[in-house]
């Protein structure tokens, strides 16, 4: 087993094994003092692992209930968590207990946000079932749920007990989502760690599985470095927003239904890409992405997406960051008025 350990304003491990799954209701006994947990996770990861995380669980001695909900982007609602907050109370969980966040990012955000605010506060484990929640989501202590005018709009810092990754459960997933996480695994080598990038550029979505292990070990530790440094998000942390700020108005201008937030992503990190950096750059950067079926372009008009910009989180008041890799492995923070980011944008 690999252990990475986050020191951020509570530390936390982090552990990376294949089968570890099997095993977490040992790994979370030596974790957290209480024997009652309440598990979140969606309807698939539910009909995967859910019987063999509760087995694991009672086995350690825990009490377990378990809520699931449907999946989806649209689950990442008010309504899924008020939902969440009446199946706590009613399974009568306390301060003194835990949630555990079974599943990809979806579940690991709303699980988080709910244990950052139901009883303003308890323990909670996350469990990813996912490359993008495993490499990105799970670490770091970002909860949200979205609102209709925009992504993760209302959320929390809340960071876990610890995190379980097992990289079996990635055989599991569909070539669609595995592309998915692979667009956050890029965004890490363009902004940290360009061996990370001519990796994973060396490989397609065909034979990835041959560096998942890397992948994951990697990704991991670049998250674990930069929250140490900026756990609430003030500094350098906004390089992990690399594509993000275009991603979520592609995902927010498609109603989430058309494109997963990776592919999303991908196509943020070109577009900013072939506004600002060299050729060069954007040619290793698109090849790159379309080597995992990932798209490099939309059709939405960049007028509309600019409007669903005015709504991201990244805002500070007339201003608006975002990131640019002008070589691979370095990333830039650039701040600047929204109307100079939407001439950029629209080409003025």
């Amino acid at each position: 087993m690999k252990t990475i350990t986050v020191k951020a304003s509570i530390s936390y491990n982090i552990y990376i094994e294949r089968g570890s799954i099997k095993n977490c209701g040992n790994i979370i006994a030596d974790t957290v003092k209480t024997r009652r947990t309440a598990v979140i996770t969606d309807d698939i990861v539910d009909g995967l692992y859910g019987k063999t995380v509760t087995d694991s669980l009672e086995k350690a001695g825990f009490s377990v209930c378990k809520f699931v909900f449907p999946n989806g982007e649209s689950s990442k609602s008010t309504e899924t968590l008020n939902q969440i907050y009446t199946f706590l109370c009613e399974n009568n969980i306390t301060r003194t207990d835990c949630i555990i966040a079974l599943g990809g990012g979806v579940v690991g955000d709303i699980t988080g946000f709910a244990a950052a605010t139901f009883l303003r506060g308890l323990d909670y484990i996350q469990i990813p079932t996912t490359l993008l929640a495993q490499i990105d989501s799970s670490v770091g202590g970002k909860t949200a749920i979205d609102l209709p005018c925009g992504k993760n709009l209302v959320g929390a810092f809340k960071q876990p007990k610890c995190v379980i990754c097992d990289s079996d459960v990635l055989s599991t997933l569909s070539d669609e989502i595995l592309s998915d996480g692979m667009a956050e695994a890029i965004k890490y080598g363009m902004i940290r760690d360009s061996r990370l990038f001519d990796l994973i550029a060396s490989h397609t979505l065909e034979n990835v599985s041959e560096i998942i292990d890397d992948i994951v070990y990697s990704s991991v530790s670049i998250k674990r470095d930069v929250v140490e440094n900026d756990e609430f998000d003030t500094g350098e942390r906004m390089i992990l927003n690399f594509g993000h700020t275009l991603g979520h108005a592609v995902e927010s201008y498609y109603n989430y239904e058309t494109y997963t937030h990776g592919s999303a992503v991908a196509m943020g990190m070109c577009m900013i890409t072939e506004r600002e950096c060299a050729p060069e750059i954007l040619e290793k950067l698109k090849n790159c992405i379309t080597a995992y079926r990932l798209p490099v372009k939309c059709d939405a008009p960049v007028h509309e997406l600019l409007k669903l910009c005015s709504n991201d989180k990244k805002r500070e008041s007339g201003n608006i960051n975002y990131i640019v890799c002008r070589e691979i492995g370095k990333a830039e923070i650039k701040r600047v008025t929204v109307d100079e980011f939407n001439r950029l944008m629209e080409g003025k």
